[in-house]
């Protein structure tokens, strides 16, 4: 009974392992954003359709970036470095707003379509759209639902505009939501986000790695 039990478990393991994979690859491939689409239509395409086998989110992010590293390998890098600097460019410009990275970028996942997500932090929401039209930056307003934390959904103003050839996404959240981020839809727990400091110091982080595997090679 044991070792059925066993056997039974490790196949449910290697299904969620497969599909996680599956999920990554038509999330890499494919352009499919949402990760809860992305784990349907692997489970479809594998025949797989058994609740137990999902993988959680995370486990498809993880999937994910080891799917970048080995089959996007060097473009991937610069491609994210690229939008990392891109960010902090565009936080030391929106400074009187508390700006924090958050999403692929900052997590390691971004494509070459994906945004460049800031939070930015105001109790009057219109004061971004001054600042944006003070600039003479067309943006394009749309608006997000997020949740603040278990208690709390709110639907908050968006921007979206283009520079430096990259598409920038502004979510504009209350200025008391800095204490803590909002939950994330990958896994429900608090955001991963990143200041400008924060920023310049994975950034530095990055170099001195670099410079290290170079030097490692030589």
């Amino acid at each position: 009974m044991h070792h059925a039990r066993q056997h039974a478990e490790t196949r449910t393991r290697e299904r969620r392992q497969r599909l996680a994979h599956e999920a990554a690859r038509l999330m890499a491939e494919g352009g499919i954003r949402d990760y809860h689409q992305a784990k349907l239509k692997a489970a479809s395409r594998l025949g797989i359709h058994d609740d137990a086998s999902l993988p959680r989110n995370r486990e498809i992010e993880d999937a994910l970036r080891e799917y970048q590293r080995l089959f996007v390998g060097e473009a991937h890098v610069t491609g994210l470095r690229r939008r990392r600097e891109a960010a902090l460019r565009a936080m030391e410009f929106l400074s009187a707003f508390a700006p924090r990275l958050v999403g692929p970028v900052l997590e390691g996942t971004a494509d070459a379509n994906t945004p460049v997500h800031v939070h930015l932090h105001s109790d009057d929401p219109d004061a971004v759209t001054r600042f944006l039209e003070e600039h003479r930056i067309p943006a394009e307003p749309r608006e997000r639902r997020l949740r603040i934390d278990r208690e709390r959904v709110a639907d908050l103003p968006v921007w979206v505009f283009s520079a430096e050839e990259l598409s920038f996404d502004l979510t504009v959240l209350p200025h008391d939501a800095l204490r803590q981020a909002p939950l994330s839809s990958v896994d429900e727990r608090p955001m991963k986000r990143a200041s400008a400091t924060q920023l310049r110091q994975l950034l530095a982080e990055e170099d001195i790695a670099r410079y290290e595997r170079d030097a490692a090679r030589r």
